[in-house]
């Protein structure tokens, strides 16, 4: 990266920047764990020698968080998967029930959004169809950071709300649901080819509140990709064409994850593996009403701490699929 030539070549240069940051993912936080627990090690008995009570709990609870970063890394090495360190785009949709439904899909929407800032990542929303009354009917969300596909891949499926609802006169029990879609986003060096005939393009009115450009010009775009039956859209760009080129990285990208899991599904057929990933199925059920108890249905991972979930606080169910599923 220090030679003079080094940037003679733009499209190199990026790739070997990118490596070069994905190796520093690995050791950066490994040599700051390991320094943190000598600096601990060599401490310790100086605190304990000196009866230093309130010293000796800062360090133990530095101690804790070390062991704690040491579980991230572990997950971490679950992730060599031909896809888990690019970004990604998740898709939620809501399912039957309505205005219900639709506040579900907000509400996940949040919980996303608010797990991805935590973790550092850039938040991008692509595309959105508000509820007719609240929430939204879909919403699609792209999130750039390390490893980003790799952990989010673990929310794909379809997830179930339990509670009493805010919108029924009666107070009665109501039950929601709404899937996610993950899919990793490709790169240019990666070669996906879409024929111009196996595509329809349709254009329509951007939606939701605000914007001068809203519901005035038919800027948003929907590709239908015919072969596969694959659907993308995207309405958040300022231009038709901007909104068509990120359809069309979104296809490449769903088809990209379609080749992969095709010939990954292969490969363990060869081996005789059979791994159920439950993918498309109910993997998690939030219940609110009578008790308060989140519980993933594929690894029995489970927070009665209901409202820290809904903020954000869903590693306990991603590092438990990826320790078993990896």
């Amino acid at each position: 990266m220090e030679a003079n030539d080094f940037w003679l070549n733009t499209d190199r240069a990026q790739q070997v920047i990118s490596e070069s940051n994905q190796l520093k993912a690995w050791t950066t936080p490994y040599q700051d764990l390991k320094q943190r627990f000598e600096d601990i090690k060599a401490l310790l008995p100086d605190a304990y020698e000196a009866n230093e009570e309130s010293m000796i709990q800062e360090l133990l609870d530095d101690l804790n968080r070390v062991d704690v970063g040491l579980g991230d890394l572990e997950v971490r090495r679950m992730l060599a998967g031909e896809m888990d360190n690019k970004d990604c785009y998740l898709t939620i949709n809501s399912g039957a029930g309505g205005t219900e439904a639709c506040d579900w899909a907000h509400m996940l929407s949040r919980m996303y959004q608010r797990w991805a800032a935590k973790r550092g990542w850039k938040v991008e929303i692509v595309d959105f169809v508000d509820g007719d009354v609240v929430g939204l009917k879909s919403i699609t969300l792209k999130f750039q950071g390390n490893f980003a596909y790799g952990y989010t891949k673990a929310e794909k499926g379809v997830h179930r709300l339990v509670r009493i609802s805010p919108f029924d006169s009666n107070a009665k029990r109501h039950t929601s649901f709404a899937s996610v879609d993950v899919s990793p986003e490709i790169t240019d060096d990666i070669n996906i080819e879409i024929k111009p005939d196996d595509v329809r393009v349709d254009t329509f009115r951007s939606s939701g509140a605000g914007g001068q450009h809203v519901n005035k010009t038919d800027s948003a775009v929907r590709l239908t990709h015919l072969p596969s039956g694959i659907v993308v859209s995207c309405q958040t760009q300022r231009s038709q064409v901007q909104n068509k080129e990120t359809c069309y990285q979104m296809l490449r990208s769903k088809l990209y994850e379609q080749e992969v899991l095709e010939r990954e599904k292969s490969l363990n057929e060869l081996k005789g593996e059979k791994k159920d990933n439950a993918w498309g199925s109910q993997i998690r059920n939030y219940v609110f009403q009578p008790y308060t108890l989140v519980k993933d249905t594929r690894t029995k991972a489970e927070s009665g701490n209901i409202q820290a979930v809904m903020d954000g606080d869903i590693d306990i169910f991603v590092n438990a699929y990826l320790k078993e599923f990896g």
